[in-house]
This record gives C-alpha cells, structure tokens and sequence, in this order.
C-alpha cells in the first residue's frame, strides 16, 4: 500500500493542474494533464543521432503519467515496449494503457546497473552501500524522488517541487486509509539532504 501510495503520489504530482485557490487543492487534481502544456523546446538532442535520431516533425516534450522527456527517452522506452516512441511520442498521450505501461517500467526498472530502483526504494530492496550512506540516500518515498528526479529535486533542502510530491504522498496514504504517519521520519520522507545518484550534468532521467 506504501508503493501505491508513492507511485500515485508521483503521477498526481506530475500531471496536476490544481493550482492556488482550485477546490480541494492540488493533490485533488491529479490526472488532469497528460502532456506539457508550455514546451520551451523540442527536447532534440543530436548527441544520439546515431541511436535514437530525432525524428522530422516529432516534438519531445514531457507527455504520459510520468512525463517522459528527450528524443532518446523516448527511444529507449519505445525499444523496452516494443513500440514506436521515437517517431510517434504522441501516442504517450493518446493511449492511457501505454502511458501507465511507461509509467510502471520507469517505477521498476533502475536507470543504471548497481543502482535501485523506485519500486527498490520502497518495498526494502535497497540495500545502501557506504557511498548511499555518505550521501545520505536511504530506502523510502525520498530515494523514489531521488531516482526519478535527482538534482532537480534533490540534495536542495526542504524546496517547494519537493515537499509538493511529498504532500501528495501524504494525501494518498491517507485516501487509501493507511494513514501518514507510517512515512517514516524526515529523513526518510524528504531528500533535502541526500546527494543525487546521478548528478544531471546531463539529462539522464527520463521524467525530468
């Protein structure tokens, strides 16, 4: 129930249009986006022409439940769900089935050999090395933030992106009646203070 909870604390986050004043808040209108609504750019990076080349016409903007970015994101899941995502990313936003299947495959599946998973995280899968100690990365809703968002999100205090996912977190436990309290203390909930596994000195997740 942790990882349901954390799972759709990620997706309502993400694809939230409850903003300010909106009844019931922003945790009471997940699911309402399925793509970016104001891209800044076409997500083209012709560093992988050579694997995934973007190709003409197609825009890789974020889109599906947990928004995937970048022409070789897109190649790569396509590749992974035997389907076509590097010349038709829209389909991400057309077909809910193949947007969640994206969805559970990014939550499953580590980004890197030697590292968790989300699902790791929070079913006691991940076992911290020294170097997760001396970062600070522990098992918990914090290292799913972490894996699925880095130094976006992570090693930055106690920042707003962060404590919104939190605070859906905490919605859903309690809407599915497991109650808040079973988060786990601070260190454990947040990652304020946890060092990213995979600092972004380039754009290596494929939800941000």
């Amino acid at each position: 129930m942790l990882e349901i909870a954390a799972f759709l604390a990620h997706v309502g986050s993400q694809t939230s249009c409850g903003y300010g004043v909106a009844t019931g808040g922003p945790t009471a209108w997940g699911l309402c986006y399925n793509k970016e609504m104001s891209p800044m750019q076409d997500y083209c990076d012709n560093n992988y022409k050579y694997t995934y080349p973007c190709a003409p016409g197609a825009l890789y903007f974020g889109r599906g439940a947990l928004p995937v970015f970048w022409n070789y994101n897109y190649g790569y899941l396509g590749d992974c769900l035997n389907v076509d995502l590097l010349h038709h990313p829209e389909y991400l936003e057309q077909n809910a089935n193949l947007a969640f299947q994206a969805a559970i495959f990014q939550w499953i599946t580590p980004l890197k050999k030697g590292q968790p998973s989300a699902h790791d995280c929070m079913v006691g899968s991940f076992k911290p090395t020294k170097n997760d100690t001396s970062s600070n990365r522990v098992p918990g809703f914090g290292c799913t933030m972490n894996i699925l968002y880095g130094d976006r999100t992570c090693g930055k205090g106690d920042i707003d992106d962060m404590n919104t996912i939190i605070t859906h977190y905490l919605y859903y436990l309690d809407l599915m009646g497991v109650g808040r309290e079973y988060a786990g203390g601070h260190e454990v909930l947040t990652c304020a203070e946890q060092k990213p596994f995979n600092p972004s000195t380039t754009k290596d997740s494929a939800s941000s």
